[in-house]
């Protein structure tokens, strides 16, 4: 049965058979399940459809979240860039801006699409449709990235984490900002190898991340990490787009965070018992929930 069991491996296919991450990872589901490539790209399409109406939710919601913690900063982030005083010009803004609203829709129990997890659900959305929005990406070429994150993921999911129980956050939104930058080189029109050195270069930014989250919700400070890792992911896949690379391979960079995970106290993975969640205001924000 095919698979790929590394990024090693994944690449070595790539170049074998002169295709990209997103073509391998559908030949293999191809393999797997036995159906056909249009069925399957039709799932994952239909996935990223539910990832936009995440976004659209979120983009233009200012009300606060059942628990009165989160909501409403993806619309302050709109306003910003209106402004014309975003510092960093207007694709990260917007990248930030969507991340934010997926991850507040999610508070709000609204539907989204895990990527890897519900508490890192933002970073994928927000760098594929700010590149959709600049770049004027089809969805179809935007279903080709979630292939692109999927093969990745998969990897990283099988030779490490991608919950923050297990690993911290490092395991959840590094993840997903691994898969991201990933999923930007290819679409810009990177190779294989520049992919997975951005992989490697985005979670190496994210190793030791602890998953604090307060009040026990994927909340704070979860939604502004997941803001914060579309900005890793632009500045990675730049780096590999530029022919730069990541001095640790990949697939070393992904057992570290292993090893980094498995020696991080149970305090700092997804217990609330420790990191922000024990932090004054983060006691008295856990008893007002918990009245």
């Amino acid at each position: 049965m095919m698979t790929f069991d590394s990024m090693k491996e994944l690449l070595t296919y790539c170049d074998t058979y002169q295709k990209s991450i997103a073509e391998a990872m559908m030949d293999m589901e191809m393999e797997k399940t036995g159906q056909i490539r249009d069925d399957i790209f039709q799932k994952m399409k239909d996935r990223l459809i539910k990832m936009q109406e995440a976004v659209d939710a979120g983009k233009s919601d200012a009300s606060t979240a059942p628990s009165g913690i989160s909501g409403g900063d993806a619309v302050k982030m709109g306003a910003y860039m209106e402004s014309g005083e975003a510092l960093s010009g207007n694709l990260i803004p917007r990248a930030m801006r969507y991340a934010m609203a997926t991850s507040e829709c999610n508070a709000r129990m609204g539907v989204i699409v895990a990527t890897p997890t519900a508490g890192s659900a933002g970073v994928l959305p927000g760098i594929l449709f700010a590149l959709r929005d600049r770049d004027q990406f089809s969805l179809d070429a935007l279903t080709q990235g979630l292939f692109t994150a999927s093969a990745l993921g998969y990897i990283i999911a099988n030779r490490s984490f991608i919950s923050g129980a297990a690993g911290g956050c490092q395991a959840e939104v590094g993840s997903a900002t691994a898969m991201a930058a990933g999923v930007i080189v290819e679409l810009k029109g990177g190779t294989p190898q520049q992919a997975v050195h951005a992989t490697a270069m985005a979670m190496k930014s994210l190793l030791g991340l602890v998953c604090d989250p307060v009040g026990g919700l994927v909340e704070v400070p979860c939604i502004k990490r997941n803001v914060i890792g579309t900005s890793i992911a632009f500045s990675s896949a730049d780096m590999a787009l530029a022919g730069i690379e990541s001095r640790i391979p990949c697939d070393e960079v992904i057992e570290t965070m292993y090893r980094v995970g498995s020696e991080m106290p149970r305090t700092l993975r997804e217990t609330s018992l420790g990191g922000l969640a024990t932090t004054p205001t983060g006691e008295e924000i856990k008893r007002t929930l918990h009245n």
